[in-house]
């Protein structure tokens, strides 16, 4: 049963507005990408969809899958664990919207490159770049500072870093929704 998340905001008194960029935080199954690609499907713009993951398993290959039958035909899917910003620079272009599904996943392909000079070269560079772009966009982002501290090492600097990121992004987009038990709640609007 897919839920019209764009109905439920509105008559929970949520406005709803397509600004030109927008951040969607939200826990795992929380139903931020489902909100995400609804925004998407009610949009006039062409979608450029960027997905971070990358299939090294069974299990991921099988989530991407499914999120690959549920996306219309029509929207072009670029697929790209590390060089965001150089992706979104190349299909740049006015009248168009940009989803990138997802931030945290991005992030982890970046951690695991184990390259700190890489890593934070590429945060920058979105972050630089967020500004001068000319297409709408919307991030998913896992909330990753809802939970306990992490036991071991890299999971705590995964949490650090994701979060110091999404704080950053959500500064200098226009909107921020934080979506819980699939239920969209505007943080940020414009």
């Amino acid at each position: 049963m897919e839920v019209d998340f764009i109905a439920v905001a509105m008559a929970a008194g949520v406005a709803i507005v397509m600004a030109n960029k927008t951040l969607i935080l939200g826990g795992i199954r929380s139903g931020k990408s489902c909100y995400a690609e609804l925004l998407l499907k009610k949009s006039s713009l062409s979608v450029n969809y960027i997905a971070t993951a990358k299939a090294d398993d069974e299990e991921m290959r099988q989530r991407i899958a499914n999120h690959k039958a549920s996306r219309p035909t029509n929207w072009r899917v670029i697929e790209e664990p590390y060089a965001l910003a150089e992706t979104l620079l190349h299909y740049d272009q006015a009248g168009h919207i940009f989803l990138v599904e997802c931030l945290t996943l991005w992030i982890t392909q970046l951690l695991c490159l184990d390259d700190d000079d890489r890593m934070y070269t590429e945060l920058d560079a979105v972050h630089n770049i967020l500004p001068t772009l000319k297409a709408e966009i919307i991030f998913v982002s896992n909330e990753v500072g809802l939970g306990i501290i992490p036991y071991d090492k890299i999971s705590r600097r995964y949490v650090d870093i994701a979060g110091r990121f999404n704080q950053q992004i959500a500064k200098h987009v226009d909107n921020v929704v934080f979506v819980i038990a699939g239920l969209p709640h505007t943080i940020k609007s414009s």
